[in-house]
């Protein structure tokens, strides 16, 4: 979901005396850091020193952060503010390098002329064979136009290549794919329709990635008629893949049966939009949805959910409330009706804090920071392009979402990202589904 944090790693030098880490650790809290890792890079005769990742939203935070720091006694030091982030992404996280050695003529004739030619000639005659002889249907295209990128909005597509980078790492280190970033130096539909189609015959799947709402409908719409490989939106689908799997795990801890609930969304822009059509999808009969434009409710009703006119209507009339605004506070607490699951997913401030809603009499709360779109796309594409599906549709994306929640420990919305049997779990049941779908069973 959205996030416009910053990561700063602070090393801190505290006195050997037990309570002096938990003085650190309220003082940061106290300005409103965010703790992250903890880890002790030495232990001294006197002294422990120790790396601590914090999350901030703004450079003033940060700088009350390192004040309160400063500001404690009895020998506590910061001895450096390192942006560890930054530094991870010099270079570029990903590169294209080659499987096989060429340290020979021996190996040149073979992986590049005069071999090759052989090669090329068979996939001629047989086409299906690139399927074999080249990495065209293990690679997916990570396309983006730079309209809605994170929570920063629309910074261009250079600006937006860190996370196109990102996506390929985690499609290579999660489900050993080959994702390669495609940045497009256009908005118009139009445009990135026909540029998307001249390259697809390079890729075995397409995954557009931070395009903005609403031209990233059309653009969804119109490349699953007109080509033929698995595409999916991650912002629209991804999203709503971890959002239903949250959702699932959260009902079997408040008691609730989901498919027999009233399911209201706030907010229908490409992510909210695509969370209701998932949960219909699911089979949960009574979706409700609101937004300030008139233009996405009525895009909600035609893929048959119903509108509420406020978000005072929606708070009264359902059972399980998603937010995805980006409007922190959105939610007052006398909105909240004895019993509700809500889940607050914008980042990093919620339309309403889990606790406050859980004071309201709230069955079950939680915010978006553990709904994390990586729990679904490498397994999703691993599975779609296992089964040689030329799809990827809402019965595949329902398989994915009760693979992740049958990963999930009782009490967890969901389970840990970097865990490789859930990925592993979302590629066999996607590609379970849609073998059986291409098969016509």
């Amino acid at each position: 979901m959205i996030t416009k944090h910053m990561i700063r790693t602070l090393m801190i030098e505290t006195p050997n005396v037990p309570g002096n880490l938990g003085k650190v650790a309220t003082a940061i809290g106290l300005v409103g850091g965010d703790i992250g890792e903890v880890k002790t890079v030495k232990v001294g005769p006197t002294y422990t020193m120790r790396d601590i990742t914090v999350q901030v939203d703004t450079e003033e935070q940060l700088n009350d952060v390192i004040k309160a720091v400063e500001g404690l006694e009895e020998g506590i030091k910061l001895h450096t503010v390192s942006d560890e982030v930054l530094s991870a992404h010099e270079g570029g996280k990903i590169a294209m390098k080659s499987k096989m050695p060429i340290k020979s003529l021996a190996e040149l004739r073979r992986v590049y002329t005069p071999g090759v030619a052989d090669v090329c000639n068979l996939i001629q005659r047989e086409p299906d064979k690139a399927e074999i002889y080249t990495t065209i249907s293990n690679t997916v295209a990570i396309v983006t136009d730079g309209t809605a990128i994170l929570g920063l909005g629309n910074i261009g597509p250079v600006a937006g290549m860190p996370v196109m980078e990102g996506k390929a790492a985690l499609f290579d280190q999660l489900a050993g794919i080959s994702g390669v970033p495609i940045l497009l130096d256009t908005t118009d539909p139009e445009e990135i329709i026909r540029t998307v189609k001249n390259i697809a015959p390079g890729f075995g799947g397409i995954l557009l990635e931070d395009i903005g709402s609403p031209h990233c409908f059309e653009v969804e719409d119109r490349l699953k008629e007109e080509l033929n490989i698995p595409i999916m939106h991650d912002d629209q689908h991804g999203t709503a893949v971890v959002t239903l799997a949250a959702v699932i795990s959260a009902c079997k801890s408040a008691g609730i049966d989901l498919k027999k609930a009233k399911i209201g969304q706030i907010g229908l822009g490409a992510a909210g939009i695509a969370i209701c059509r998932m949960f219909m999808a699911y089979g949960v009969q009574a979706v409700y949805g609101t937004d300030k434009s008139e233009m996405a409710m009525n895009r909600l009703k035609e893929y048959g959910g119903q509108i509420s006119l406020n978000i005072e209507e929606l708070m009264e009339t359902c059972d399980i409330v998603i937010a995805t605004t980006g409007v922190p506070g959105l939610i007052k607490k006398e909105f909240v009706k004895e019993g509700q699951v809500i889940l607050a997913l914008s980042n990093p401030r919620p339309e309403i804090e889990p606790e406050a809603a859980l004071e309201a009499g709230a069955a079950y709360a939680a915010d978006g920071r553990s709904i994390n779109n990586v729990l679904g796309f490498p397994g999703i594409f691993r599975g779609a392009l296992n089964a040689k599906s030329k799809v990827v549709n809402h019965e595949m994306l329902v398989a994915a979402a009760e693979a992740i929640a049958s990963c999930t420990k009782h009490g967890d919305l969901v389970p840990d990202p970097l865990q490789p049997e859930v990925h592993k779990k979302v590629a066999e049941e996607v590609e379970r589904v849609a073998r059986r779908v291409y098969a016509g069973v």
